[in-house]
């Protein structure tokens, strides 16, 4: 996109209800509860025919230096920085505030062109409050209602006039390119994408999509902001400081990446709020979206029952795993560490046997190398592929050598099967008792598969079906002809 669009305004004045609009997609949490944004996070707007690239911030508030409320500012102001245009929202149902007055003053003294939007204008108390902005002495105010979708007519024309011969060229490139542009996937802070089999070229091409999860103040967005070498999300001593997922594209080494920060995930039982309930949907839904994900584990407390649950889960939605051991830095017995993880996973996480940890330590960026070549190392193996006569060659030795368990005094046969399909790797076995197989036999058949072809710490699929009966079709037909033959004799 060429033109950049900034959204600023103090807490709770609408911008990611206006963000959401935008990019036609609930991308960003949307509450009651003022501040609920804290990093920014961007994402394709549209307007009718106009294309460009939008950013929402976290609301504008005063604070002293060091403080959450000052490095948010930090955060908007960046955005500030990079932006050929802002809307400036203000509440028109609130009306005009000393701090809509005081930020007003302070956009004024910037060098980029500003719309003054009064957001929730809808009926007449919104309309007069809009007509308060005059006062603020920044232009005509564009009354709209994000929520409603009204006024975006206004909206569009402002934006027009504030970009100028920029979003006329702007808007004939893109309906140009519209018709040439293929669907590849998901857009910038998208999650809503269903994966599908591949070419190796198409794979390669696309960007890797890497989510980083653990519980709250595990230094997950110190984690990315080392990565990308800048600091493009909130850090800090508080916890739970990220509340909802925030998309970062990255290159690594030559391969894009798209990198997904998202809020802490604490017990079940401690999540009553019902923001914290948003941002933990929110964590889950990139998980489970995800190609890789990192579960940073705080190294100084070790592997505790949240950390397992959190690991499970992602095995259960499929997604390729690696541990990172951050605050490595902190850490004096590492042995000490090292075996009580690998004693915890070895116990608790037979599902992913084998699965990567790494030490890292993101303040200082310690380990950060081994990590993405761990990430890159697992994304190879959920991509693995296994040729259908190598598995059924493999099937025939491991139940010759353990055969499964009989059923009513007959023999359980695993007859044939494949892998139909990757990310992660599934099988089907057809087999002649699939009901009566037990999960027992199943993990047998996972760890030995994981061993025999190296794949460790993926997750693994098998799904029975029943075998046909090659002699029942046979059975029938000459029961049909006794039949038949015992019908001309009666005659």
């Amino acid at each position: 996109m060429d033109v950049t669009i900034a959204i600023v305004g103090r807490p709770n004045v609408g911008k990611s209800t206006l963000f959401n609009r935008l990019v036609g997609r609930r991308l960003a949490l949307v509450d009651d509860t003022p501040g609920v944004t804290r990093d920014r996070r961007e994402g394709e707007g549209r307007l009718g025919d106009l294309r460009f690239r939008i950013i929402d911030t976290a609301g504008l508030e005063e604070g002293e230096e060091g403080s959450l409320a000052r490095r948010m500012r930090a955060q908007t102001e960046q955005a500030l920085a990079g932006a050929d245009c802002v809307l400036f929202l203000i509440d028109a149902r609130t009306g005009i505030t000393p701090t809509d007055r005081h930020f007003a003053d302070w956009l004024r003294k910037q060098n980029v062109p500003v719309i003054l939007v009064a957001n929730k204008a809808e009926g007449r108390r919104g309309l007069e409050g809009a007509y308060d902005a005059y006062s603020l002495g920044i232009g005509d105010p564009v009354a709209i209602s994000a929520e409603h979708g009204e006024g975006f007519s206004a909206l569009y024309r402002a934006i027009v006039a504030a970009a100028g011969e920029r979003a006329a060229d702007l808007v004939e490139k893109d309906m140009a390119a519209a018709d040439e542009r293929p669907d590849s996937g998901p857009e910038e802070g998208d999650l809503d994408y269903r994966f599908a089999e591949e070419e190796e070229e198409n794979r390669s091409a696309r960007p890797l999509r890497l989510a980083v999860v653990g519980r709250p103040n595990a230094g997950k967005s110190t984690l990315i902001n080392r990565l990308i070498g800048e600091d493009r999300l909130l850090t800090g001593p508080e916890a739970g400081l990220t509340r909802d997922s925030i998309a970062v594209d990255w290159n690594c080494a030559g391969r894009a990446v798209k990198l997904f920060d998202t809020a802490g995930l604490r017990r079940r039982a401690r999540v009553t709020e019902k923001l914290e309930k948003l941002s933990v949907a929110d964590a889950l839904r990139a998980i489970r979206f995800a190609e890789v994900v990192v579960l940073m584990i705080d190294a100084e407390r070790g592997l505790d029952r949240q950390d397992i649950k959190l690991a499970s889960l992602i095995a259960e939605e499929g997604r390729a795993v690696v541990l990172a051991l951050n605050k490595w830095d902190r850490v004096t017995d590492r042995l000490a560490v090292e075996r009580a993880v690998a004693d915890a996973i070895a116990r608790s996480l037979p599902q992913l046997k084998g699965i990567r940890s790494v030490p890292v330590s993101a303040l200082n960026g310690q380990g950060t190398e081994p990590l993405m070549t761990a990430v890159f190392e697992a994304n190879e193996l959920w991509n693995s592929r296994i040729a259908t006569p190598e598995f059924n060659h493999w099937l025939a030795a491991v139940t010759e050598a353990h055969p499964p368990p009989s059923v009513k005094g007959r023999a359980t046969r695993m007859r044939y099967g494949a892998q139909i399909k990757a990310r992660p790797p599934t099988f089907v076995v057809f087999t002649n008792h699939p009901k009566a197989v037990p999960p027992s036999y199943l993990r047998y058949l996972e760890n030995t598969l994981r061993q025999d072809f190296n794949l460790p710490g993926v997750p693994l699929r098998f799904i029975l079906k029943t075998s046909k009966n090659p002699y029942l079709s046979k059975r029938k037909t000459k029961r049909r002809r006794l039949a038949e033959r015992a019908s001309r004799r009666n005659r």
